[in-house]
């Protein structure tokens, strides 16, 4: 029996090394930052760097973040992950020992944690419920294996081996300077005799001064000649270490150590989604699609929620829809109303939901693109001596050249460096290429012309309370771009309203 991957059903991932162009945008180098972080030693940000061409694979892993809501199966899960590092802990400790026995000894030591290990995630698999396959495959060969012959053989030939050795009793003998080993003959421990001596002056709890020699991985030379001393003495013994060590030197089994990685990405993640709903925001498996009609409600930034996670402040959620020939999201109004955020909590659903995993959100209908393009303002490079406006548009050619109609476009305050006539003039040529190309996008600007630019284009913007035009809502909503709420700002501001201009005039 065979099993390959909990990330692919047929073994199709691709593990891309590199950080995809978007991601500090979206701020998806921060997210996938976060969720790695405990991480380390799995090496997962290859896995989230690489998202999924196919619904089937999305699905696949849908699945299994579904069974992974099981309490106890994610402890159960966490527990054999401690287990298998504490394996490669020691087989790592015994690469790195010079003395032979106390090389040997740390191996049979790791040998014995990974029976364990297996075994004891084996007997539990068979009473949790699951219905993913990828679980469920796991499951079965996992059984399969604990019963073959080789692995049965194994774990009993390291049981007995360690038996062996705890049967093994010598005397040090010390003196003048000199070290003798011999057997033991049942002669008198004096360490009890001088316990129970004492045992009678002990009043209440004192402090323990014994030392866990096991805690102890150091050897050095002379309790090493011990060892050898003690070799000699059990030769019997020792050979059946020796022979052990020889022969399993690859005892972990290749597809259960990639089970024990790859599972981490959902672990990962999971724990990582679980701070962020203690603050009550919800998250869902979205339906991901390939036909053109998309939604999401009580949304949000992902980066956002876990920067303030441990704060009081409140993080204010969004819904938005794309239906039939709409494809174009243009948000306008005022600075500092939350449209960047939005835009960038756009592209972080898409990207997510075609890594597999749950997104923010009740629930959403989101489109399985083959690459998000971010054009978000920069500052200006003065090495760069041909200018903000000719960058613009260099980036943004690049962007247009390289887009399909199934990528996701996201552009953000574009030529905000040049004339507002120029601006309109370049924006407009743009859209018309991005609706040519039938792509789903979302464009922040200053412009509220461009929400109106034709059928596949939906207008929504940010605002403000009704009574007080300076405080925003963060909230983005479909409705008319009229710049109102941005213009009353700036009045306030320079105190250029009616109010304020008729305050001043008074004598």
């Amino acid at each position: 029996m065979s099993f390959i991957s909990i990330l692919s059903e047929h073994n199709e991932i691709f593990e891309n090394t590199l950080q995809p162009d978007c991601f500090p945008d979206l701020n998806l180098d921060q997210v996938i930052q976060a969720i790695t972080a405990r991480k380390q030693e799995y090496n997962l940000k290859p896995f989230y760097y690489t998202p999924l061409k196919d619904l089937r694979t999305i699905r696949y892993r849908q699945a299994v973040m579904r069974d992974l809501t099981n309490e106890r199966l994610m402890a159960v899960l966490k527990t054999f992950a401690e287990q298998m590092v504490r394996v490669r802990r020691y087989l790592a400790l015994s690469d790195k020992l010079e003395y032979r026995y106390h090389q040997e000894g740390w191996f049979l030591e790791a040998a014995l944690v990974y029976g364990k290990a297996v075994t004891e995630l084996g007997e539990e698999l068979v009473s949790i419920s699951l219905s993913s396959k990828g679980l469920l495959a796991f499951r079965d060969y996992l059984t399969h294996y604990l019963h073959s012959r080789p692995f049965e053989a194994f774990l009993a030939e390291a049981k007995k081996v360690k038996e062996t050795l705890q049967r093994i009793r010598y005397c040090i003998i010390l003196q003048n300077g000199t070290v003798r080993v011999r057997r033991y003959e049942g002669e008198i421990d004096y360490s009890l005799e001088v316990e129970k001596t004492f045992a009678k002056f002990k009043q209440g709890a004192v402090k323990d001064y014994h030392s866990d020699l096991s805690k102890s991985s150091g050897m050095n030379h002379v309790e090493a000649q011990i060892l050898d001393f003690v070799a000699r003495l059990y030769p019997e013994e020792f050979a059946t270490l020796d022979r052990f060590y020889r022969q399993h030197q690859n005892f972990v089994d290749e597809a259960i150590q990639r089970f024990d990685r790859e599972i981490q990405f959902y672990i990962a993640y999971l724990d990582f989604m679980a701070e962020i709903q203690r603050k009550g925001l919800p998250f869902c498996l979205p339906e991901v699609v390939q036909e053109k009609n998309i939604f999401a409600h009580q949304t949000f930034d992902l980066a956002l929620a876990h920067t303030l996670r441990h704060e009081k402040q409140e993080i204010v959620t969004n819904d938005f829809y794309l239906r039939e020939a709409e494809r174009v999201i243009v948000i306008s109004g005022p600075n500092q109303g939350g449209k960047t955020t939005f835009a960038r909590m756009f592209g972080q659903l898409h990207y997510l939901a075609a890594l597999g995993c749950p997104v923010p959100g009740k629930d959403a209908q989101l489109f399985l693109c083959d690459r998000i393009f971010t054009h978000f303002e920069r500052e200006e490079d003065l090495r760069n001596l041909s200018g903000k406006l000719y960058d613009d548009l260099e980036r943004i050619h690049s962007i247009l050249e390289n887009a399909t109609p199934q990528s996701v476009l996201i552009l953000n305050e574009v030529f905000s460096s040049t004339t507002f006539e120029d601006a309109v003039f370049l924006s407009k040529e743009i859209l018309q290429r991005i609706s040519d190309l039938d792509a789903y996008s979302v464009w922040v600007t200053f412009l509220d012309e461009l929400s109106t630019f034709n059928q596949k284009t939906v207008s929504m913007v940010s605002t403000v309370k009704p009574d007080n035009a300076a405080e925003r809502t963060y909230k983005i909503v479909r409705k008319p771009a009229d710049g109102l709420a941005y213009a009353l700002t700036l009045a306030e501001k320079h105190r250029l309203t009616y109010r304020q201009i008729v305050e001043r005039l008074r004598p």
